[in-house]
């Protein structure tokens, strides 16, 4: 995607938006001329988290009928690295041509990827079908951000956003129980066909809305040849985050070291292609944004990861019990962002710091909190399942107004690059601090050291993560001129 330049303004409403209307207190998301178009998006993004929780519950099972215990990990990472791809692809694509051709696309080839790794004889062919979902997961994904921005008008934005974390978050809860039980009383496949006509009804709610609203404008193709263009890039990115990821499951360093090295300098370098202008730097305004996502992101998914472990591990919770703490920081995260979004108003067209900046110390405080419960044995266990509570919410908090924020300043024809930049940000965030975090219990496991020790690295790594977004806060506007 073409590099954003740097607002030198606070953008009030930038061209070819909806703009709010006289009667906006009667306006709802729910109401002509937007519900279709809700209903779609809310149903697309509802989609796409049952279909990544409930085959990671699943997965045990389908790697064994098809001879891909070896090579499990790749099950996830699949999809994963084709999300980034994806997501790129699917946002340059937005800005070019409108969001309905590219969410067509993005949802038809997720339908394949399902329909291919439903019907897959052998784990090759269920890989392959994996990654043709991560394309259509990554397009998903950033369209839903673009598509809200485009579509509603500007009092709508913010309970939109907070009706895709809502969207997201409520069948994650649901989607592993729901798995479980279609792959024990039918087949694992059915968890991909029953897909199918739920990603027709999606795409048949939201696009005629898309197609009527157009586009605001043309990026012009990038000069140059392909490969210097920013799929290509994304390309390299995924390329380079899988080497990364190979490195970090290795025990060796004479191995895990260069080929950590090899892949996070390629995804560096890929990166400053496929982001805005000035996000390495965090540059005021959308850039900003993005490394925004990115710390919370690492933060919270960086945490969560690792407190099942922590509780069945080292606290000798059940596993029902240590489930738990993940619905928890799963109902609050919604709560805070239905929070935001109603609250929303007093921010409009002005810096949204305050709000971004508290969502992320109190995330901060549920990862200190939840870390205690977890390390320290005079604490009570279920003290952790109460941090991850209070996490939760700050993350829907700041998760919220950040996006509000950062797709409100962006131009009308870069708002699927800014939607693609920030998911891409998100999907990196998660890999990589997953990664981290898996190789430093490797490692612990590997030299006589105790899980205890690699879970306190893991937590005051997401927990710099967490500080650094509260300083980092004050940038998501510009100077105003």
């Amino acid at each position: 995607m073409p590099a954003l330049p740097e607002q030198e303004s606070t953008v009030s409403h930038a061209p070819g938006r909806p703009a709010a209307t006289p009667d906006a207190g009667r306006e709802s998301v729910f109401r002509a001329p937007y519900a279709a178009l809700t209903w779609g998006i809310v149903l697309s993004v509802g989609l796409v988290a049952f279909e990544s929780m409930g085959v990671a519950t699943v997965l045990p099972e389908i790697a064994g009928k098809l001879g891909g215990l070896n090579a499990y990990g790749w099950g996830l990472s699949a999809l994963m690295l084709a999300n980034l791809i994806g997501t790129v692809a699917a946002g340059r694509a937005a800005d070019r041509r409108g969001t309905a051709r590219p969410l067509a696309i993005g949802l038809a080839v997720f339908a394949a990827g399902c329909a291919l790794a439903g019907a897959a004889p052998d784990w090759p062919v269920f890989l392959a079908g994996r990654f043709l979902q991560g394309l259509g997961v990554g397009a998903v994904m950033a369209l839903a951000y673009t598509a809200i921005s485009l579509a509603y008008p500007e009092h709508l934005r913010a309970r939109m956003f907070a009706l895709v974390s809502g969207g997201w978050t409520l069948p994650s809860l649901v989607g592993p129980t729901v798995a479980a039980l279609i792959a024990d009383r039918i087949s694992w496949r059915g968890v991909f066909v029953i897909l199918l006509p739920l990603i027709a009804l999606a795409a048949a709610l939201a696009l005629p809305q898309l197609r009527r609203l157009g586009h605001p404008g043309r990026v012009p193709a990038a000069d140059g040849r392909w490969w210097t263009g920013p799929v290509a890039r994304s390309v390299l990115l995924a390329a380079g985050t899988g080497i990364l990821l190979t490195g970090l499951q290795l025990n060796e360093p004479a191995l895990l070291v260069p080929l950590v090295l090899a892949g996070a300098v390629a995804g560096i370098l890929a990166l400053r292609s496929v982001t805005p202008a000035g996000t390495l730097s965090v540059r005021r305004g959308v850039p900003t944004g993005v490394v925004l996502r990115f710390l919370l992101c690492g933060a919270y998914f960086g945490s969560e990861a690792f407190l099942p472990l922590g509780l069945v591990q080292l606290r000798e919770l059940s596993a029902t019990e240590a489930g738990l703490g993940l619905s928890a920081g799963a109902i609050t995260w919604v709560l805070g962002a239905a929070w935001q979004g109603r609250a929303d108003d007093r921010w409009r067209g002005r810096s949204r710091a305050v709000p971004i900046a508290a969502g992320f110390a109190v995330l901060l405080a549920g990862i200190a909190v939840m870390a205690l419960g977890i390390l320290v044995d005079a604490v009570p266990a279920l003290t952790a399942v109460a941090g991850w509570a209070i996490g939760g919410a700050g993350m829907g908090v700041a998760f919220n107004a950040a996006t509000t924020d950062t797709m409100e300043q962006a131009p009308a024809d870069r708002q699927g690059g800014t939607s693609g930049a920030m998911q891409l940000a998100q999907t990196l965030a998660v890999a990589v601090l997953s990664g981290l975090g898996g190789a430093a219990v490797s490692l612990a496991g590997a030299h006589g050291a105790a899980v205890s020790t690699a879970l306190t690295a893991t937590f005051a790594l997401t927990a710099a993560l967490a500080a650094a977004g509260i300083f980092a806060a004050h940038r998501i506007r510009p100077h105003t001129a």
